[in-house]
């Protein structure tokens, strides 16, 4: 498959946002650690970009997948990790699930107002004793008459204290197995829901938080789909945004080798420029290819994943390769920097405290190995 015209009108309105409304502000939004996501998000909204692959009849563009892959790709011009992750979790985290499963009255109440940025929304699966291994948190939802009680507490909630609400993972049954977990949307106004703001080391610009539910009243109309079936909207739900981590990487990688490729060709040291020493341009064209292969990797993935494919498999292999690989750049290209790249206004000091993320949120990269070992038939047979 190739990219149409469209898709390149995509980028380039993604591109001029980034430009015009996102970078200006970065390092303002940076140092009060918040931006103000309505009015972003509001912004985003009129020009259709928070619902690309959503149904027109909710506000949505009614476009495939790989459209919103451009917008992931693009938001990686963004000078840091922090707004690129809220967005995302808008369009491609905490909005699929409901997309296509939730109820028409469901969507009419909480999609459509994403999808025009009126409401901001965060996906609620994480818990301090359960992050990867999603199926052993703890938060419940009882039932009581026409409406869910819901205890317990969730970690490391992107958008947790700005959010309108929460597509939450919860159990709805009394079993230990896959099938008694429900997605909820909760409204976050809902009495009893308490916030606690969490420092980081990066991200700084992103209010992640930790939400306390404590006899939270839902009505039972607020279910995604049906009883039990959450655990596996949940695992769909993380295919995308796994291949959103990827697609977003992309540009943000190539922008960390271009600044330390200028850098060094302009730092003099011993005579010479950093960068006539064949130890660093042969890193930096090695670097450079890798991220290439990765790009070659996600979209690959996407196209089959427009196409129809069951793409776990490659989803996995892409997010692992993500991490990986930021990890890689990130710390070759401070390196490179010297004094200067551990000084914390640099940008490659700023991708290094960033994109360490990677590596763990949306599955961590020891699950992802997990993941492709079971396609690939190499886990043990007592597994």
């Amino acid at each position: 498959m190739a990219f149409t015209a469209e898709h390149e009108q995509m980028r380039a309105t993604v591109a001029r946002f980034v430009e015009n409304e996102i970078n200006p502000n970065v390092e303002e939004w940076e140092n009060a650690a918040c931006f103000p996501a309505h009015q972003v998000f509001k912004k985003l909204g009129d020009l259709g970009l928070l619902g690309i692959k959503y149904d027109q009849d909710y506000g949505g563009l009614g476009l495939d997948f790989s459209y919103s892959m451009v917008m992931a790709e693009e938001t990686g011009l963004v000078h840091c990790g922090a707004i690129p992750m809220a967005i995302g979790v808008q369009t491609d985290m905490c909005t699929p699930a409901l997309n296509r499963f939730g109820s028409d009255e469901l969507k009419a109440d909480y999609l459509a107002p994403a999808i025009a940025g009126d409401m901001v929304g965060c996906l609620g699966v994480s818990e301090a004793s359960a992050g990867s291994d999603v199926a052993s948190i703890k938060t419940h939802a009882r039932v009581e008459g026409d409406d869910y009680i819901i205890n317990g507490s969730k970690m490391w909630i992107t958008n947790g204290l700005q959010a309108d609400w929460c597509c939450l993972l919860a159990n709805t049954g009394d079993s230990t197995g896959h099938d008694n977990k429900s997605l909820i949307i909760v409204p976050m106004d809902a009495a009893g829901i308490e916030k606690q703001k969490i420092d980081k080391i990066g991200m700084h610009a992103s209010d992640t938080g930790q939400l306390f539910f404590d006899n939270v009243r839902v009505p039972r109309r607020n279910l995604v789909g049906t009883e039990g079936m959450g655990f596996a909207m949940q695992m769909m739900q993380f295919q995308e945004e796994r291949l959103w981590i990827a697609a977003n990487a992309l540009k943000h990688l190539d922008r960390t080798i271009d600044l330390t490729i200028e850098y060094t060709r302009n730092r003099k040291a011993f005579g010479k420029s950093l960068l006539d020493n064949q130890v660093i341009h042969f890193r930096l064209a090695e670097l450079r290819t890798e991220v290439e292969a990765l790009r070659a990797l996600t979209w690959s993935a996407t196209w089959d994943y427009v196409g129809g494919k069951d793409v776990t498999r490659l989803a996995s292999m892409a997010k692992l390769k993500t991490g990986r690989l930021l990890r890689e750049v990130n710390d070759t290209c401070l390196q490179y920097w010297g004094g200067m790249g551990f000084t914390a206004d640099n940008p490659v000091s700023r991708a290094y405290r960033d994109d360490r993320l990677a590596s763990i949120g949306g599955g961590a990269d020891e699950v992802m190995l997990g993941i492709i070992c079971k396609y690939e038939g190499t886990l043990p047979k007592s597994r």
